[in-house]
């Protein structure tokens, strides 16, 4: 059920769309929050693990904040339960210093032969940041996320030792040891739903993450500018696109609770991906579009899903791969059976 074996492609890793770009896919892990048993957890996040594994995916986010666990050691076990798997390992630098989250990555590297990808924070629920005593305003957190990456850029990149003085983060002299070969340096992403994070990104050369908007509501491709883009969404496609919704209505059904959760969510968060989805639920919900944003109104994710007939959902993802995208994070799959329906809409999307 591998998504190469559907795009036909020599490296599942890197998907050609037509269009001189490569298509990166990963998946999403499931929280490590409590809610259910150690054992039901462990094999939760072991079989969603071995599915993205199986399905083509480069990699699998692994998120981070107050209320989940270690994001780094959830990696760990994640590559110790695939073969080739990279860990997408989210990193809030008020958590610990920029020399620990490199260790970390070197670590990983070492134990595993496996590259790790981070996926860089600046905050967002500022009453996270506030019980952690952070009072840094939004748009200098990104400065912030600047300098903690290049800290960790630096001491992976050679056994020299680092010498930096930013404002946020001062090293002298500081090494890295043990360092990591050239293959295995991480892929950086980043935020960049705001012009603070794409001018982070750009400095930082990271991937550029949003949360996207219909494609119509697009008046140009995205930028040109030397980084790539990519977005965050959840696919539920079948055949029949009655079917689709019957499984997607079932899967998010309304939830009041929920629903006042991400209401109280508004007021806890600065982000702003998080205000532009909260702007699109009117549109979402005008007809039968693909584009459809209960699971986030009712708190049960943090991005806009895509419903409906395969060709129709392949029609919308070809959009943003037109509009410039080429790394796609998947939402947390309910079953082995949803890559198979998604490879089916990447092809489609990628054959044009």
């Amino acid at each position: 059920m591998t998504i190469a074996t559907s795009y036909e492609v020599a490296d599942k890793r890197e998907l050609s769309v037509n269009m001189n770009r490569k298509l990166s896919i990963f998946s999403t892990c499931p929280a490590l929050d409590g809610k259910l048993s150690l054992q039901e957890t462990r094999s939760r996040i072991r079989d969603v693990a071995r599915w993205s594994e199986e399905s083509g995916c480069e990699g699998i986010l692994i998120y981070t904040e107050n209320r989940l666990a270690d994001p780094w050691l959830t990696g760990l076990f994640v590559a110790e339960a695939t073969e080739r798997l990279s860990p997408l390992i989210a990193v809030q630098p008020v958590y610990m210093h920029p020399f620990t989250a490199a260790k970390m990555v070197s670590t990983i590297g070492q134990l595993t032969g496996r590259r790790v990808h981070l996926n860089m924070l600046a905050g967002g629920f500022i009453n996270d940041l506030a019980a952690l005593n952070d009072v840094t305003p939004h748009d200098e957190r990104y400065d912030r996320t600047v300098e903690y990456t290049t800290v960790i850029q630096e001491l992976l990149q050679g056994e020299a030792a680092v010498s930096f003085e930013g404002k946020y983060y001062r090293t002298e002299n500081l090494k890295l040891t043990p360092g990591i070969p050239p293959e295995l340096m991480p892929g950086i992403l980043l935020s960049g739903s705001s012009e603070a994070g794409l001018a982070a990104s750009r400095k930082i050369g990271a991937t550029a993450i949003q949360y996207p908007e219909p494609p119509s509501e697009y008046r140009s491709k995205v930028a040109e500018d030397g980084i790539d883009y990519g977005i965050r969404i959840g696919l539920i496609a079948r055949a029949d696109p009655a079917d689709a919704w019957r499984i997607a209505e079932a899967r998010f059904p309304e939830d009041r609770r929920g629903q006042i959760t991400h209401t109280l969510s508004m007021k806890w968060s600065d982000s702003a991906w998080h205000q532009q989805l909260s702007r699109l639920s009117e549109y979402a919900e005008s007809g039968r579009s693909p584009y459809w944003l209960r699971p986030f109104e009712n708190y049960k994710t943090f991005c806009p899903y895509l419903v409906g007939s395969y060709e129709s959902v392949a029609a919308v993802v070809r959009e943003y791969m037109e509009l410039g995208y080429s790394t796609f994070i998947m939402d947390v799959p309910g079953s082995p059976e949803d890559f198979e329906h998604q490879a089916r809409v990447f092809e489609l999307a990628t054959r044009g």
